[in-house]
């Protein structure tokens, strides 16, 4: 067995191992959010985030690397193109209801007149989507 492979299977059980350990924390501290405020709300989301685009970006780079894909099996593929979907899916769903459930919240607060005004000040509308620019 070559060096390369060597380092190249030690690099991928450090990465996995590095995973477990951060889906054991993340497992961990789930529980203490029960009970969290706003800010740790906020935050716990962002770090989630953060470590998913990290994750993602990772996934993307692993399926562009010729080594890895020319010796992956089609059955692997179709297990990551099927779990991708789902959790691609299960995003958009919450995306929608969460934009929706926010807007008809914002709409009631601003009928009722119960906007802070401290943190509402009227600026150029602006869409969602062009704060946060997909391209296709």
């Amino acid at each position: 067995m070559s060096e390369f492979i060597k380092l190249f299977a030690n690099n991928l059980t450090n990465w996995v191992e590095a995973q477990k350990t951060f889906l054991d924390s993340a497992k961990s501290i789930e529980q203490e959010l029960e009970g969290a405020d706003r800010l740790e709300l906020i935050l716990a989301t962002r770090a989630a985030f953060a470590h998913m685009i990290k994750t993602i970006e990772a996934f993307d780079k692993w399926l562009q690397d010729p080594f890895i894909i020319g010796h992956m099996p089609r059955e692997m593929l179709v297990d990551i193109q099927h779990n991708v979907w789902d959790i691609l899916k299960k995003l958009l769903e919450l995306d929608i209801k969460h934009t929706s459930e926010f807007r008809d919240m914002l709409l009631k607060l601003a009928e009722s007149g119960k906007l802070n005004p401290i943190l509402f000040a009227p600026r150029e509308e602006t869409r969602r989507e062009d704060r946060f620019h997909i391209s296709y």
